[in-house]
């Protein structure tokens, strides 16, 4: 009889240590308080535009070589050369891709 319940006790602790623990929190939102399982992703966050994209907005605003491409804290400030060989700067904002300036 003790032998059973030790191997039954040694069975649900490993059982029991063997499933995930799961932790729950409480969201308050707009939408008012909820309950988060916690078992759901959390959102994407909308990172803005990339590196890539701050070049190919610079080049459709001259930019014939890129030279170099520095983040700012909310801009991409794409140095290069246009068609005709003078340096240009592009300032992209990083959120909406929108040209900021050109010089």
């Amino acid at each position: 009889m003790l032998k059973n319940f030790a191997i039954a006790a040694i069975a649900v602790t490993t059982i029991m240590s063997a499933t995930p623990s799961f932790s729950q929190s409480i969201e308050i939102g707009p939408g008012g308080v909820r309950v988060n399982p916690g078992m759901e992703p959390p959102p994407p966050r909308d990172m803005g535009i990339s590196e890539r994209q701050a070049i190919r907005i610079a080049r459709r605003n001259g930019v014939q070589d890129v030279d170099d491409v520095a983040r700012r804290r909310n801009v991409f400030v794409v140095r290069g050369v246009d068609r005709d060989g003078d340096d240009i700067k592009v300032v992209i904002d990083r959120g909406s891709g929108e040209v900021l300036s050109v010089d």
